[in-house]
């Protein structure tokens, strides 16, 4: 038998306690009628006994709704005086049976000293038991077996059950509070990721329309046309990032690697920075969509910290790797944008790599060969 917790979930709580209703509180209540026949000589011993059966029986009802703090100590009281009533008065071995029920699922509410309440317990039903050789010395050992030995032990083992029951409930509610955070987690990782994705877009866009407007504001004296040119060129940026904004919200948006390089060449050309590519393979889609985002990020990070003449784009079957000569400053700097993507790309089985060395600043993205399912492809080379 298990009791629910409060802390579960409501649905979880209305199956345990269903489940516990329905399986356990029928032959309950059958011993608890069938003890009450065998005990019950005359009319009177039902008023004696049966306050003992009724809080047993609502003890249990109220365990199995985990609400049996406020009627432990009710219950206690009405059931702990039958026994001896029991034993001194109607001649009844199994009245200790009431409080034995109440007294083991009570000792659920007891945190403090619960192995001396256990102890007192079990001391109760014996030494009432015991209690019997005041009105029956004819057969010492039949009245130690019946009202002694046989109630202490069934107490004992009882009580034991309950406690294994208990502990199997502690297990069901661990496994449910771990479920819980997990879609805690899922939701915070998932935010995250919304987060990083909308930093990609977001952060990328707003750095190539400030490198844009400058250039057309030193072109519109010299060369209206080429300046008009790069103003239509962000108005269609703005609007392609309103629309991959409208993407990202319902879940839609894929980036196209192939487009992402060719974005990156010529947001870098656009800048004054000489770039090259070489494609040794092709990548499968999903890691495919990985690398586009780690290539937006750098591309945006080498607009905005670096101060790059050149930059090397290599695309082959395990990664992608993107090396610079902007480097400024003996340590590199606190990119986050990379650091959320390195989390993502350990999350899919690669590894992404950024280092700083004289004068190169790398930054690298790779899968193990067993997760990357591409066809090589023959070597090309597009260098500006």
């Amino acid at each position: 038998m298990t009791a629910p917790s409060p802390r579960f979930t409501e649905s979880t709580q209305g199956r345990l306690r269903r489940l516990n209703l329905a399986t356990s509180l029928p032959p309950v209540v059958i011993a608890a009628v069938a003890l009450l026949y065998l005990d019950t000589h005359t009319w009177w011993h039902v008023f004696v006994l049966g306050p003992g059966v009724v809080a047993a029986v609502v003890a249990f009802e109220r365990w199995t709704a985990s609400d049996l703090a406020r009627f432990a100590l009710p219950c206690v009281v009405v059931a702990a005086p039958v026994w001896p009533l029991g034993v001194l008065v109607t001649g009844s071995p199994n009245a200790y049976w009431g409080i034995c029920a109440v007294g083991s699922l009570a000792l659920r509410e007891v945190r403090r000293h619960r192995r001396l309440v256990m102890a007192g317990l079990f001391s109760y039903v014996a030494v009432v038991g015991t209690a019997r050789l005041l009105v029956e010395r004819d057969d010492i050992g039949d009245v130690l077996v019946r009202y002694v030995l046989i109630p202490t032990v069934l107490t004992v083992v009882v009580t034991v059950m309950t406690v294994v029951g208990e502990r199997f409930y502690d297990l069901i509610r661990e496994l449910e509070q771990t479920r819980e955070r997990e879609a805690e987690l899922a939701v915070v990782r998932e935010r995250v990721r919304f987060a990083s994705d909308l930093h990609d877009i977001q952060g990328h866009t707003l750095h190539v329309v400030k490198l844009k407007i400058a250039l057309a504001q030193r072109l519109l004296d010299r060369d209206s046309a080429r300046a008009a040119k790069e103003l239509k060129e962000t108005y269609a940026l703005v609007s392609d990032t309103i629309a991959q904004t409208k993407e990202l919200a319902y879940a839609q948006r894929r980036l196209n690697l192939t487009a992402e390089i060719e974005n990156a060449k010529n947001l870098f050309e656009a800048a004054g920075i000489r770039v090259r590519v070489t494609r040794e393979a092709e990548v499968d889609a999903r890691t495919s969509e990985l690398l586009g985002q780690v290539l937006r990020e750098t591309t945006t990070n080498i607009l905005r910290h670096a101060q790059a003449t050149q930059v090397q784009i290599t695309l082959a079957e395990s990664g992608i790797t993107i090396v610079n000569d902007g480097v400024s400053g003996d340590a590199p700097p606190q990119l986050r944008g990379l650091s959320a993507l390195r989390q993502r790309v350990a999350d899919d089985g690669g590894e992404l790599t950024v280092e700083q060395t004289d004068q190169r600043f790398l930054t690298a993205a790779a899968f193990p060969p067993a997760r990357v399912d591409a066809a090589p492809t023959a070597r090309k080379e597009d260098g500006r």
